[in-house]
């Protein structure tokens, strides 16, 4: 009888031990969104009255929304090695996209040649798929790289798949956004597959087939690039909602750019309800896989909306400039991120974060200590148990974007902005607590709040080994 009884006994806590180990042991899922530059403003829960967005929205109303993240670059590809490195784009010299010309190819008409720099990320940097391996994460990329010539391809650099992500930075190929795609890694669809929806569905597949594991799902948008293509559906419809807009205080002037000012431009906005609605099939199939629970969604852009070039697209205010400028419509970017029993639902978090942050939080969360990285574990703040300290964030742009804007870097530091323009050595500083829109210039007023953050971001550089622009 006592026999039977510990057999009982055996047999109930090898049945209940193991199922409470694994729920809390168990690592997380991580479903990574990148868009494409997606402005600040580009979506509902974070102001827009004219784009409808209302699957992310869902998404920050069962997350955190974060209202000052930022974009390690204010174009694609430095932000994008930020993210799978946790280091800024100035320690790799990965500080341009890739396949800008570099100094002893430069044509244009500009005061200074740009910094040479790094047109692949490097092998020898571990990525966020490489640093999940040591927990025997499945990983998948698909939609946009931009991090290389292949041989740097998302196969290379970790990922088990790749659907999608090769050399090029935007869906130049065959029909464009739809198939045919002419891409080399994504075979063709049906003709008239929506690129948006297709990456959708490789993600959900892949999720599906790997239910029973933990995995990085990295759905990385070409919407809302440039070439300018919506559904004509969508498009139909955002016409008729521009048809209501006063057409009279649209544009505004950014240096010798125009710049928008109003979100009325119909194909755009028919681009990002088409990410909307893809962003809410990937989110279904985590409902519908019984996985949501157990998966961290981080939600983000690789730099500012596109205001001042290329069709001009959408607006940032109040932010100022756009894609392509170290100003705030930039570098600033919508971020939201849920991880179930950790970010309670509908918070909002005023925490200064930029992309170097993700590397070192997807690390803690799958219980692996991150190699080297310039980014700080987001945890705390997830948790809701605090600030972090008040750090300072950094950018180095030493390029002439072709939105328009100059070589310089920045630093932000609390609510204090400093810019350092090198064609001139021309400083700005901004309050961004009282001028979000930097209006307001005080860097002769408050000099010593200058003097002490300049300071602070030529350290810094010295740090990086960062690379210049040279005289001509």
């Amino acid at each position: 009888m006592r026999f039977v009884i510990s057999l009982i006994t055996l047999l109930t806590l090898s049945i209940a031990v193991p199922v409470s180990s694994a729920a809390k042991n168990t690592p997380p899922n991580i479903l990574f969104i990148l868009v494409d530059d997606l402005g600040w403003t580009d979506l509902g829960c974070y102001g827009s009255s004219f784009y409808e967005t209302p699957h992310v929205d869902a998404l920050a109303a069962s997350g955190m929304r974060f209202t000052n993240a930022y974009a390690a670059g204010p174009v694609c590809s430095p932000t994008r090695a930020s993210i799978m490195t946790g280091k800024y784009p100035a320690r790799m010299f990965t500080t341009d996209y890739f396949g800008a010309a570099q100094p002893d190819e430069w044509k244009r008409d500009t005061k200074m040649l740009p910094a040479a720099y790094t047109e692949w990320l490097p092998h020898e940097e571990i990525t966020l798929a490489e640093l999940l391996k040591e927990k025997d994460y499945a990983t998948f990329f698909a939609g946009k790289w931009h991090l290389g010539p292949e041989g740097y391809w998302p196969k290379s650099q970790g990922f088990d798949i790749n659907q999608g992500g090769f050399t090029k930075g935007g869906p130049y190929g065959g029909k464009k956004y739809f198939s045919p795609y002419g891409n080399p890694r994504l075979e063709d669809g049906p003709d008239g597959e929506h690129l948006p929806d297709r990456l959708a569905s490789e993600t959900v597949k892949f999720m599906r087939a790997n239910k029973d594991k933990p995995f990085l799902a990295y759905l990385s948008f070409y919407s809302v690039h440039t070439p300018l293509i919506s559904r004509q559906d969508l498009k139909e419809k955002y016409q008729k909602k521009s048809e209501k807009i006063d057409a009279s205080s649209i544009w505004g002037q950014e240096g010798k750019r125009k710049v928008r000012l109003v979100q009325e431009h119909a194909v755009y906005g028919g681009m990002v309800e088409a990410m909307d609605l893809a962003v809410g099939k990937v989110l279904k199939g985590l409902d519908d896989l019984g996985l949501a629970n157990n998966t961290l969604v981080i939600f983000t852009s690789d730099n500012g909306g596109l205001s001042t070039s290329e069709g001009h697209p959408t607006s940032n205010l109040p932010l100022r400039g756009g894609k392509g400028w170290l100003y705030e419509g930039g570098i600033r970017e919508p971020l939201i991120i849920r991880w179930p029993s950790v970010t309670k639902a509908g918070t909002q978090s005023h925490q200064v974060v930029t992309s170097t942050d993700y590397f070192p939080t997807i690390a803690a969360a799958a219980g692996i200590q991150s190699p080297n990285h310039d980014g700080v574990d987001l945890s705390k703040v997830l948790q809701n148990k605090g600030a972090l300290a008040n750090r300072p964030i950094f950018w180095h742009y030493p390029h002439y974007g072709n939105q328009g804007g100059s070589p310089g870097s920045a630093i932000r530091k609390g609510h204090w902005k400093l810019i350092e323009f090198y064609e001139d050595n021309r400083v700005e500083l901004y309050n961004l607590k009282d001028d979000i829109g930097e209006q307001n210039n005080l860097a002769d007023s408050h000099p010593r709040r200058r003097d002490k953050l300049l300071t602070q971001l030529r350290g810094w550089r010295d740090d990086m080994n960062a690379r210049y622009p040279s005289p001509k």
